[in-house]
């Protein structure tokens, strides 16, 4: 299964995204997913199946539970395949970066300073 087979799916992103914040048992990715989702726990496991075998996640026995983790390789490879199209958004996020930090230079500089009381009290 090609790599954006694999993301296409919500599920399996979101899978990814719970993993990339440590490793967590199978009960507590299905009890996520079930809850977003309203997948089975059989269904679930389909997923967690399908990231394995295609190298996004590792699994490791601990007692009765099973820990899973991301597996960062496949996801390298497809940040180098995407490499080729940053041009199509880098150049234009830094210009608006830049034109931000110019519309904040320029209302500090523009910022009127408070009224003398005189002056404040003139119609």
């Amino acid at each position: 299964m090609h790599a954006f087979d694999v993301l296409g799916d919500p599920v399996r992103r979101r899978i990814l995204e719970l993993l990339a914040d440590g490793e967590m048992t199978a009960g507590a990715l299905v009890d996520v997913v079930r809850a977003e989702f309203g997948i089975s726990q059989p269904g679930v496991s389909q997923h967690l199946k399908v990231l394995r075998d295609n190298g996004f996640a590792t699994v490791r026995v601990a007692g009765t539970r099973r820990l899973y983790a991301v597996d960062s390789r496949p996801l390298r490879e497809v940040d180098e395949w995407l490499h080729q199209f940053r041009q199509f958004w880098t150049n234009p996020l830094q210009a608006l970066a830049t034109e931000l930090a110019r519309g904040r230079r320029e209302r500090r500089g523009s910022d009127p300073s408070p009224a003398a009381p005189e002056e404040r009290n003139q119609p």
